[in-house]
Protein backbone atom coordinates (compact mmCIF):
# COMPACT_ATOMS: atom_id res chain seq x y z
CA UNK A 1 0.00 0.00 0.00
CA UNK A 2 1.22 3.13 -1.01
CA UNK A 3 1.60 6.51 1.02
CA UNK A 4 -0.97 7.87 -1.65
CA UNK A 5 -3.20 5.24 -0.81
CA UNK A 6 -3.20 5.46 2.67
CA UNK A 7 -3.80 9.53 2.93
CA UNK A 8 -6.52 9.22 0.61
CA UNK A 9 -9.83 11.18 1.77
CA UNK A 10 -8.22 12.42 4.96
CA UNK A 11 -9.02 15.56 5.38
CA UNK A 12 -5.82 18.63 5.48
CA UNK A 13 -5.34 20.04 8.39
CA UNK A 14 -6.42 23.60 9.45
CA UNK A 15 -4.72 26.41 8.82
CA UNK A 16 -6.71 28.18 11.56
CA UNK A 17 -8.04 27.21 14.59
CA UNK A 18 -11.35 26.63 15.18
CA UNK A 19 -13.34 27.76 18.41
CA UNK A 20 -15.47 25.13 19.71
CA UNK A 21 -19.00 26.79 18.56
CA UNK A 22 -17.41 28.07 15.31
CA UNK A 23 -19.62 26.58 13.41
CA UNK A 24 -22.79 27.88 14.89
CA UNK A 25 -21.73 30.94 14.65
CA UNK A 26 -24.22 32.15 11.49
CA UNK A 27 -27.06 30.66 13.95
CA UNK A 28 -26.17 32.68 16.54
CA UNK A 29 -25.63 35.64 14.26
CA UNK A 30 -29.48 34.92 13.47
CA UNK A 31 -31.27 34.07 17.03
CA UNK A 32 -33.33 36.68 19.08
CA UNK A 33 -33.07 40.22 18.84
CA UNK A 34 -31.35 43.42 20.71
CA UNK A 35 -35.29 43.87 22.25
CA UNK A 36 -34.95 40.50 23.90
CA UNK A 37 -31.68 39.00 23.81
CA UNK A 38 -28.30 37.94 21.68
CA UNK A 39 -26.13 35.43 21.48
CA UNK A 40 -22.54 35.17 20.34
CA UNK A 41 -19.42 33.12 21.14
CA UNK A 42 -16.28 34.91 22.88
CA UNK A 43 -13.06 32.83 21.46
CA UNK A 44 -10.16 32.43 21.91
CA UNK A 45 -9.41 33.95 25.37
CA UNK A 46 -6.80 33.13 27.29
CA UNK A 47 -7.90 31.52 30.13
CA UNK A 48 -5.19 30.32 33.47
CA UNK A 49 -6.02 28.81 36.60
CA UNK A 50 -4.34 29.85 40.11
CA UNK A 51 -4.55 27.63 42.78
CA UNK A 52 -2.80 28.53 45.99
CA UNK A 53 -2.53 26.82 49.53
CA UNK A 54 -4.21 28.47 52.57
CA UNK A 55 -0.78 29.38 53.85
CA UNK A 56 -0.14 30.89 50.78
CA UNK A 57 -3.13 32.93 49.94
CA UNK A 58 -2.48 36.11 51.57
CA UNK A 59 0.94 36.42 49.47
CA UNK A 60 -0.43 35.09 46.28
CA UNK A 61 -3.29 37.16 46.78
CA UNK A 62 -0.99 40.61 46.64
CA UNK A 63 1.76 39.39 44.26
CA UNK A 64 -1.11 38.34 42.01
CA UNK A 65 -3.22 41.60 42.24
CA UNK A 66 -0.14 43.28 41.45
CA UNK A 67 0.29 41.83 38.41
CA UNK A 68 -3.09 41.52 37.46
CA UNK A 69 -4.35 45.20 38.46
CA UNK A 70 -7.26 44.06 40.22
CA UNK A 71 -7.45 42.08 43.67
CA UNK A 72 -7.87 38.15 44.06
CA UNK A 73 -12.39 37.97 44.06
CA UNK A 74 -14.09 36.71 47.21
CA UNK A 75 -16.15 34.18 47.34
CA UNK A 76 -19.21 34.37 44.68
CA UNK A 77 -17.42 37.54 43.16
CA UNK A 78 -15.58 38.35 39.92
CA UNK A 79 -12.70 41.35 39.39
CA UNK A 80 -11.76 43.34 37.09
CA UNK A 81 -13.48 45.70 35.00
CA UNK A 82 -12.16 44.91 31.65
CA UNK A 83 -8.81 42.40 30.68
CA UNK A 84 -7.71 40.80 32.69
CA UNK A 85 -10.66 39.91 34.80
CA UNK A 86 -10.58 37.25 38.08
CA UNK A 87 -13.59 34.32 38.99
CA UNK A 88 -13.37 32.73 41.71
CA UNK A 89 -13.87 28.86 41.68
CA UNK A 90 -13.38 27.88 45.29
CA UNK A 91 -11.09 28.03 48.12
CA UNK A 92 -8.09 28.75 46.46
CA UNK A 93 -9.27 28.20 43.31
CA UNK A 94 -9.13 31.23 40.67
CA UNK A 95 -9.56 31.53 36.72
CA UNK A 96 -8.06 34.33 35.44
CA UNK A 97 -9.58 35.73 32.06
CA UNK A 98 -7.65 37.79 29.23
CA UNK A 99 -9.08 38.51 25.45
CA UNK A 100 -6.05 40.55 25.07
CA UNK A 101 -3.57 38.27 25.73
CA UNK A 102 -2.09 34.30 24.98
CA UNK A 103 -2.18 32.01 27.43
CA UNK A 104 1.04 30.87 27.55
CA UNK A 105 1.74 35.01 27.96
CA UNK A 106 -0.19 35.41 30.74
CA UNK A 107 0.70 32.34 32.63
CA UNK A 108 4.09 32.95 32.26
CA UNK A 109 3.58 36.48 33.57
CA UNK A 110 1.59 35.23 36.38
CA UNK A 111 3.86 32.46 37.28
CA UNK A 112 7.05 35.20 37.49
CA UNK A 113 4.81 37.69 39.20
CA UNK A 114 4.52 34.90 42.03
CA UNK A 115 7.69 33.79 42.21
CA UNK A 116 8.60 31.14 40.24
CA UNK A 117 11.88 32.93 38.44
CA UNK A 118 13.29 32.50 42.05
CA UNK A 119 12.39 28.96 42.42
CA UNK A 120 9.80 30.00 45.30
CA UNK A 121 6.51 30.15 43.36
CA UNK A 122 3.54 30.85 45.97
CA UNK A 123 0.86 28.56 43.62
CA UNK A 124 0.32 26.70 40.84
CA UNK A 125 -0.38 28.38 37.47
CA UNK A 126 -1.91 26.77 34.44
CA UNK A 127 -2.97 27.40 31.22
CA UNK A 128 -6.06 26.51 30.33
CA UNK A 129 -7.28 28.32 27.74
CA UNK A 130 -8.42 24.92 25.52
CA UNK A 131 -10.59 23.88 28.35
CA UNK A 132 -13.29 26.48 28.40
CA UNK A 133 -15.59 28.10 25.85
CA UNK A 134 -17.38 31.69 26.59
CA UNK A 135 -20.59 32.30 25.30
CA UNK A 136 -22.05 36.05 25.82
CA UNK A 137 -25.60 36.42 26.52
CA UNK A 138 -27.11 40.26 26.50
CA UNK A 139 -30.50 41.66 26.29
CA UNK A 140 -33.46 42.61 28.50
CA UNK A 141 -34.50 39.19 28.72
CA UNK A 142 -31.22 37.50 28.82
CA UNK A 143 -31.98 36.35 32.71
CA UNK A 144 -35.61 35.01 31.72
CA UNK A 145 -33.40 32.99 28.88
CA UNK A 146 -31.02 31.96 31.58
CA UNK A 147 -33.50 30.97 33.61
CA UNK A 148 -35.36 28.56 31.34
CA UNK A 149 -32.37 26.22 32.47
CA UNK A 150 -30.90 27.42 35.60
CA UNK A 151 -31.92 26.87 39.17
CA UNK A 152 -29.96 29.87 40.63
CA UNK A 153 -31.83 33.12 41.84
CA UNK A 154 -30.71 35.76 38.79
CA UNK A 155 -32.41 38.71 40.14
CA UNK A 156 -29.98 41.92 40.36
CA UNK A 157 -30.28 42.31 43.59
CA UNK A 158 -29.10 38.55 44.45
CA UNK A 159 -26.75 38.21 41.20
CA UNK A 160 -25.79 41.62 40.76
CA UNK A 161 -23.21 43.00 38.38
CA UNK A 162 -19.75 41.22 39.29
CA UNK A 163 -21.41 38.20 40.82
CA UNK A 164 -19.85 34.44 39.46
CA UNK A 165 -21.33 30.90 40.45
CA UNK A 166 -20.81 27.31 38.80
CA UNK A 167 -24.24 25.81 38.48
CA UNK A 168 -26.17 24.19 36.00
CA UNK A 169 -27.51 24.85 32.34
CA UNK A 170 -29.90 22.37 31.45
CA UNK A 171 -28.20 19.30 32.61
CA UNK A 172 -24.44 20.97 31.85
CA UNK A 173 -22.62 22.54 34.45
CA UNK A 174 -21.66 25.92 33.61
CA UNK A 175 -20.18 29.12 35.31
CA UNK A 176 -21.98 32.24 34.78
CA UNK A 177 -20.60 35.47 35.18
CA UNK A 178 -22.92 38.61 35.32
CA UNK A 179 -19.97 41.56 33.75
CA UNK A 180 -22.00 44.14 34.61
CA UNK A 181 -25.14 45.88 33.22
CA UNK A 182 -25.05 48.18 29.73
CA UNK A 183 -26.68 51.89 30.52
CA UNK A 184 -25.99 52.97 26.52
CA UNK A 185 -29.45 52.02 25.11
CA UNK A 186 -31.04 55.11 25.66
CA UNK A 187 -33.83 52.93 27.73
CA UNK A 188 -34.38 50.45 24.55
CA UNK A 189 -34.83 47.35 25.70
CA UNK A 190 -35.08 47.85 29.76
CA UNK A 191 -37.12 46.21 31.96
CA UNK A 192 -38.49 46.08 35.34
CA UNK A 193 -35.56 45.23 38.05
CA UNK A 194 -32.73 45.64 35.69
CA UNK A 195 -31.95 48.77 37.31
CA UNK A 196 -31.75 51.20 33.85
CA UNK A 197 -29.73 48.86 31.72
CA UNK A 198 -29.49 45.90 29.70
CA UNK A 199 -27.70 42.82 31.89
CA UNK A 200 -24.76 41.36 30.58
CA UNK A 201 -23.72 37.50 31.16
CA UNK A 202 -20.81 35.16 30.32
CA UNK A 203 -21.33 31.51 30.65
CA UNK A 204 -18.54 29.39 30.35
CA UNK A 205 -19.10 25.92 29.95
CA UNK A 206 -16.25 22.76 29.18
CA UNK A 207 -15.04 22.84 25.38
CA UNK A 208 -16.86 19.74 24.51
CA UNK A 209 -20.16 20.56 25.74
CA UNK A 210 -19.93 23.68 24.24
CA UNK A 211 -22.88 22.43 21.30
CA UNK A 212 -24.93 21.16 23.99
CA UNK A 213 -25.00 24.65 26.02
CA UNK A 214 -25.29 26.55 22.61
CA UNK A 215 -28.29 24.75 21.30
CA UNK A 216 -30.20 24.56 24.56
CA UNK A 217 -29.97 28.85 25.21
CA UNK A 218 -31.03 28.98 21.02
CA UNK A 219 -34.31 27.41 22.24
CA UNK A 220 -34.08 29.08 24.99
CA UNK A 221 -34.02 32.28 23.28
CA UNK A 222 -36.50 31.11 20.89
CA UNK A 223 -39.10 30.34 23.60
CA UNK A 224 -38.69 33.98 24.88
CA UNK A 225 -38.93 35.87 21.43
CA UNK A 226 -42.32 33.66 21.16
CA UNK A 227 -43.50 35.04 24.89
CA UNK A 228 -41.82 38.12 24.33
CA UNK A 229 -44.65 38.22 20.77
CA UNK A 230 -47.35 37.14 22.45
CA UNK A 231 -47.34 40.02 25.61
Amino acid sequence: MTDETMTAGVPAPRAEPRSPAAHLADRLLRAGSADTALLRELPFLAQVELRVDDDEEQTAARLAGEFLGCALPAAGRATGSGHPYVLWCGPGWYLVVDGTATGRGLSAGLWAALGGEYGAVCGSVVDVSAQRAVLELRGPHARDVLAQGCPLDLHPRVFGPGSYARTLFATTTVGIHHTGIDRTGNGVGEREGQEDGVSIYRILVRASYADHLARRLLMAMESEEGMAGQS
